[in-house]
């Protein structure tokens, strides 16, 4: 038996399972099929034994959080609501401690979205995790729908990717589709890693296309999806470890 091997410790397919990787026949499968490794060493063994609070866990290469303390949830931030944890903020604003009332962790969110702007927004009490995903070094990319005014061109999207100067130094676009171009407005999706105050917003001022309505569909491998507004879901298994290998945990 390989020296991992803990005669007290919990089978790997149900630390698997519990991480949020799927059910206990699918890490089965996993395990047998060798995808996993347990302090880097491939594990097909179904009876392996370990301790999870000594031992680190991948899955096809991808971390698997294993501290029942840490997590991360993705809120569906409605328009209106401020980036605060309280109830309010000084001004009277909406914040975001009504949709997390149940949680019994204390959370913080991860970056911020303004008022006016809907969208994905993760809240995590994972302090590391927090740090990395917000730092500019690791260019974690969010994607944004956005509903200007006037009429869009596909030339834009090229001046955008090349970069433009704001007030506060150059910034460029990861990627930029126009998806709907009018008379009157258009609607274009726009990816990029920059988490500088309103940017986007700024962005399409600056090129005469202000803002009308804004919406992150995205951030890092994190969708909104169908998630409705002011609801939250657990990030957790395989979609968590992503994000974690994303910024290098």
């Amino acid at each position: 038996m390989s020296d991992l091997y803990n005669p007290q410790g919990e089978r790997l397919q149900k630390i698997m399972a519990h991480a949020g990787v799927g059910s206990r026949r699918l890490c089965e499968n996993l395990i047998s099929q060798g995808r996993v490794t347990v302090n880097g060493e491939v594990v097909t063994a179904l009876g392996m034994r370990v301790d999870p609070q000594e031992v680190t866990i991948h899955v096809d290469g991808t971390p698997l959080q294993l501290d029942k303390s840490l997590v991360t949830l993705a809120l569906y931030k409605p328009p209106g609501v401020v980036c605060t944890m309280e109830e309010e903020d000084a001004r009277g604003r909406p914040g975001l401690a009504q949709y997390v009332a149940d949680r019994p962790e204390r959370l913080f969110h991860v970056g911020r979205l303004d008022q006016d702007t809907e969208g994905i927004l993760l809240l995590s009490n994972d302090g590391e995790l927090t740090h990395r995903l917000t730092h500019p070094s690791y260019k974690v990319p969010k994607t944004y729908v956005a509903r200007v005014e006037g009429t869009v061109t596909r030339g834009l999207g090229r001046v955008l990717e090349q970069g433009i100067t704001l007030e506060d130094g150059p910034i460029s676009v990861d990627k930029f589709v126009l998806r709907e171009s009018a008379r009157r407005n258009s609607i274009v999706e726009i990816t990029l890693h920059s988490g500088r105050n309103r940017i986007v917003r700024r962005m399409m001022d600056e090129v005469g296309h202000p803002v009308m309505e804004l919406v992150r569909t995205r951030f890092g491998n994190i969708e909104a999806g169908r998630l409705k507004p002011g609801k939250t879901r657990i990030v957790a298994g395989s979609e968590l470890g992503a994000l974690m290998r994303m910024v290098g945990m």
